[in-house]
């Protein structure tokens, strides 16, 4: 609260204290009071009006001063009441009043929108585990009877399976530590499982899946490592080059204070004016754009998981040469003293 702003505001007070100082000259003239007197006179009436007007000034700024400092502080600022004494002027019981029932209103909406939404992501990942019944017995028979599909079918049903483990990934990441379990995983099997899932993608466009030096153990979680990695592996696949010997080259650096797992491609790459924004939710790129359609959720939803798994993940390509893409593992000492 500003001494300017407030005697702006208080510029009346001003003149109705001029207009009473000159009745009050003029009284004192028509009755020929003495000099002294209109002095003194005038000088308590001057002290009164400072007061008057500056008394309540700092008995408001306090309470505002505070008011404008919490906002700034808090993350929510809808919060700022509960760290707010209540005033002792009557301007500032109001708005503390109207604050309060504010609050109370944007509370109870907030929770009623909380509550439609939990009950909505419940319904969501319920779907998604009734869809994905129907839709693994339809891989499995695609797989046990491959005369009766074709390539094609195969391929959607391939898609559609990621695109469902994608919206469940992403609706559990929301409330991430509800469903992960931080342990000591090994690499090397979280690598094959992701090999052997994608397989058949592998080979139809004659991808070598190469595995090197992975042998490492790190705390993470494994199934959602195999998401994320899955999500890394499919953009590897579906952005190859068209030449001989494409690769997808997976291994690992142990250094000290962190591992590092290392994804390594062939394939067309990110041109560099897109690069940084590959982690963007909804960014598919030119790369999107010109090739197979895509949704720009994997790599988005892959950083969301790392960073609720406390994992960094980052990424390095030239373009029409190669892409790789990191994950770091942070190590944990207190960890291995209580191992």
């Amino acid at each position: 609260m500003k001494i300017g702003p407030y005697l702006k505001d208080n510029l009346y007070k001003l003149f109705v204290f001029i207009a009473c100082y000159i009745i009050n000259l003029l009284i004192f003239f028509a009755f020929k009071v003495g000099n002294s007197v209109i002095i003194s006179s005038s000088f308590l009436y001057i002290i009164c009006f400072l007061l008057i007007l500056l008394i309540p000034y700092f008995r408001k700024k306090k309470f505002y001063k505070n008011l404008l400092a919490n906002i700034d502080a808090l993350d929510k600022s809808y919060l700022v009441l509960e760290t707010l004494n209540k005033p002792e002027f009557y301007e500032g019981e109001l708005l503390y009043q109207a604050l309060y029932e504010i609050n109370k209103s944007m509370n109870e909406n907030v929770r009623l929108i909380e509550e439609h939404l939990q009950n909505f992501k419940e319904y969501i990942e319920m779907w998604i585990h009734e869809v994905k019944i129907p839709l693994s017995t339809l891989v499995l028979m695609s797989n046990n009877h491959k005369g009766q599909f074709d390539k094609k079918t195969k391929l959607q049903l391939k898609r559609l399976e990621n695109y469902v483990d994608q919206v469940l990934y992403y609706a559990r990441s929301e409330n991430a530590e509800k469903d992960y379990l931080i342990k000591e995983t090994d690499l090397s099997k979280v690598i094959k499982n992701v090999g052997l899932k994608n397989m058949d993608d592998l080979l139809e466009n004659k991808i070598d899946y190469i595995v090197e030096n992975t042998q490492y153990k790190v705390l993470t979680d494994s199934k959602w490592l195999e998401f994320i990695l899955g999500q890394i592996i499919n953009n590897s696949i579906k952005y190859k080059r068209d030449i001989k010997n494409s690769y997808i080259k997976i291994s690992v650096k142990d250094e000290k204070g962190k591992t590092t797992l290392i994804v390594e491609d062939n394939g067309i790459g990110i041109k560099k004016s897109d690069l940084k924004q590959v982690f963007d939710k909804s960014f598919t790129g030119e790369n999107g754009r010109n090739g197979s359609k895509s949704t720009g959720m994997g790599l988005f939803i892959a950083k969301n998981m790392c960073k609720k798994l406390g994992h960094k993940i980052d990424i390095e390509s030239v373009y029409n040469e190669y892409t790789k893409v990191y994950i770091i593992f942070a190590k944990n000492k207190y960890y291995d003293v209580l191992r």
